[in-house]
């Protein structure tokens, strides 16, 4: 298989001064001599022009021969080949792109919406005109299939234990990294260098999301009332130890009961709570 090589042309400002001198030179000898053969020379001169080409910073020319590659010019600059070669430009500059959000299913099954931002730039000017039809649409369709196989690897998240597996929303770096080494394999028949990938758009599709945002704020709610009922427990663990150390009064077990019930009420209540105070004994 060829690879890319890399080809030296003539300076186009020596060759522009050589077609003037033999356009001109011809002129002047054919209006002298009536020779016709020196018409040739103003012919010559005129196929000598679309030889003639420019090369940008960050710029290429690929140089074909009927089918034959020639090479690649990557200097930048005025030049002058065979008039004959077909010279294709390639950028290689840096290119962003922004894919379209695609709806996919997640490793559980549910649909989400995501999208990947691209950094790339060709490095291999020849696989890039050669190995693929279109490079630039290689680069889309490769970063839409690359995307859909990330999103079935992993959960969109979990919501049980956030730490018993990778997900898309908690391992952005992990799976930043699983997509980047992805597209660099399926990029690279076509020359294509991966400057970075990662995720650029990413949540649940709209058929479902209003559910997942309710099991969302659900699990909060039993996570915060798991640490308000550890708390609770604890202080009033603390408050009977206290009173029993300090002696400031003794329980039987029927009044701790009800101490620790109130307690509880009142720590764990979603609402303040309204105190009773009892005017009487503690037997009434």
């Amino acid at each position: 298989m060829k690879t890319e090589k890399d080809n030296n042309p003539i300076s186009g400002y020596l060759m522009i001064f050589v077609v003037v001198v033999l356009f001109f030179g011809s002129i002047l000898l054919l209006a002298a001599t009536k020779f016709p053969m020196f018409a040739l020379g103003i012919v010559a001169s005129l196929i000598l022009c679309p030889g003639f080409f420019f090369v940008n910073p960050n710029g290429s020319r690929v140089l074909v021969l009927f089918g034959d590659y020639k090479g690649t010019v990557k200097k930048n600059g005025f030049f002058w080949v065979n008039p004959f070669y077909v010279k294709k430009k390639i950028s290689l500059r840096a290119r962003n792109f922004d894919s379209e959000r695609v709806k996919v299913n997640d490793k559980v099954g549910n649909p989400i919406l995501i999208g990947v931002i691209l950094v790339w730039q060709v490095e291999d000017t020849f696989k890039a005109a050669f190995e693929v039809d279109n490079y630039e649409n290689f680069v889309r369709v490769q970063s839409d299939a690359a995307v859909r196989k990330l999103a079935g690897q992993y959960p969109y998240d979990n919501f049980e234990d956030g730490d018993a597996e990778m997900t898309l929303r908690s391992g952005l770096d992990e799976v930043n990294h699983a997509l980047e080494e992805n597209l660099t394999q399926r990029l690279d028949i076509a020359g294509i260098k991966v400057i970075e990938a990662r995720i650029g758009y990413l949540a649940y599709a709209s058929e479902i999301a209003s559910a997942m945002l309710r099991r969302q704020q659900a699990t909060a709610i039993v996570a915060a009332r798991h640490k308000i009922v550890e708390g609770a427990v604890s202080m009033v663990e603390m408050a009977l130890e206290q009173l029993s150390e300090k002696q400031i009064i003794d329980l039987d077990e029927e009044r701790k009961a009800a101490m620790v019930s109130n307690l509880m009420v009142v720590l764990c209540a979603d609402k303040d709570v309204t105190p009773i105070v009892n005017s009487g004994t503690l037997n009434h």
